[in-house]
């Protein structure tokens, strides 16, 4: 009997869960702290009205012989995925088939599950600092090979994103195969203008490459010249698969639903990757259940897109509050206009778990280690807008009380 012993090179814990770990010691020192937790990337608003009562509708139908569903479609029910396509892409110009959709219970499931489609032998492009999924799923294939002082692995490539660079990747100066992308980003809320992202997509398409495009966060972009969508660029078709989820625009964070679209014109080796991911699904995935998935087309409804904006505009004016008041006090902040996600360079001189120590521990505030997301990653932080709007208020106070 063998293990799969790339599961050992990973840390033996995900960096939230170091992070709950540390607070949870402290708070049992402390009881009466007052922890305000602007760290990890959970929705607090609740679900839109127009979303609670389609899931409610379509409970009273299950209770029904004739209504009643059992096993949903692997891929997605008819009705969501061409909702999906209408409202997300349709409206941008861009032309999908239905069957290109794959609906799903998250963004960060299929980002790491699309792995299986892919061999081990390829080189894998990611971005530093980046969402941990991309590598540890990875390096659980066995694409990572070793772990180096630098805290990188020796089969990846690296691509460096601070301020110097204003924390957009470099194009891979060798041959790279698979390529992660997110914008707008997660940790450091920079978005990528259209220009800057063709780039990209010449690039795979001259290389052979696939971009794996997480946009997960596009429903806060608010630039005319920045893509909801990587297939709003030309030629993306032939070189792209994109993430999307419910969970940071709709707040299904806890109902998961996402999808993932896979064109039929991407192909390696005159294989359609669409077709290797419906064989994957259709093996591994027994669907998203019908009162899920009629939860998420009520997101299109016209009540639920008007709810479901008034939910983003709420995380975006918690996302000003935190940037407009630490830059009051000097401190070098960034992101926080098309996403949710506040990146901040930490102040005199301080590590970034030195940091997350001072917040948690004379501001009662809980944050996320930019380190903890790479080592490119090291002396920033990220702060997320997805709180209580006067928790939020009262967080920056408390730090501004101490940096000030």
């Amino acid at each position: 009997m063998k293990i799969n012993e790339n599961f050992l090179k990973i840390r033996n814990n995900y960096l939230f869960s170091d992070i709950a770990k540390k607070v949870a010691a402290y708070k049992e020192a402390n009881p009466a702290a007052d922890i305000i937790r602007l760290g990890i990337g959970d929705v607090t608003r609740p679900l839109p009205l127009a979303v609670t009562d389609a899931m409610k509708k379509a409970v009273e139908e299950q209770t029904t012989a004739e209504g009643f569903r059992g096993y949903p479609p692997e891929y997605g029910y008819d009705f969501l995925r061409s909702a999906i396509n209408r409202h997300d892409y349709a409206v941008r110009g861009v032309q999908l088939a239905d069957d290109e959709i794959f609906v799903s219970d998250g963004a960060k499931s299929d980002c790491g599950n699309i792995g299986d489609i892919f061999s081990v032998d390829n080189v894998v492009a990611v971005c530093d600092p980046l969402y941990p999924v991309y590598i540890d799923t990875n390096v659980m294939a066995g694409r990572s090979g070793d772990l180096l002082d630098s805290g990188r692995w020796s089969n990846f490539h690296y691509m460096p994103c601070t301020a110097e660079n204003d924390f957009l990747p470099a194009l891979p100066d060798r041959h790279v195969d698979i390529i992660y992308l997110c914008f707008p980003n997660n940790p450091t809320g920079m978005a990528i203008t259209k220009t800057q992202l063709q780039a990209w997509v010449d690039y795979a398409n001259a290389n052979g490459s696939v971009i794996l495009y997480d946009s997960a966060y596009e429903a806060y972009i608010t630039g005319e010249d920045k893509p909801h969508s990587i297939f709003e660029l030309p030629g993306a078709e032939t070189c792209a698969i994109e993430f999307r989820s419910f969970s940071k625009t709709a707040g299904f964070t806890g109902a998961r639903c996402a999808y993932t679209v896979v064109p039929h014109a991407l192909k390696v080796n005159g294989v359609e990757l669409n077709q290797l991911w419906a064989r994957r699904q259709a093996t591994k995935f027994n669907g998203v259940s019908y009162i899920t998935q009629r939860g998420a087309e009520a997101v299109y409804s016209e009540a639920g897109k008007l709810q479901v904006r008034a939910t983003i505009d709420y995380y975006r004016k918690n996302a000003d509050v935190i940037y407009n008041g630490l830059k009051k006090i000097g401190f070098a902040v960034y992101g926080g206009v098309d996403s949710p996600y506040i990146w901040l360079h930490t102040p005199d001189g301080l590590t970034s778990w030195e940091f997350f120590d001072r917040l948690l521990h004379e501001a009662n505030v809980v944050g996320t280690p930019g380190s903890g997301f790479g080592p490119a990653g090291e002396g920033y932080f990220r702060l997320t807008a997805f709180g209580d709007a006067a928790r939020t208020r009262e967080a920056v106070e408390r730090i501004v009380k101490i940096f000030g």
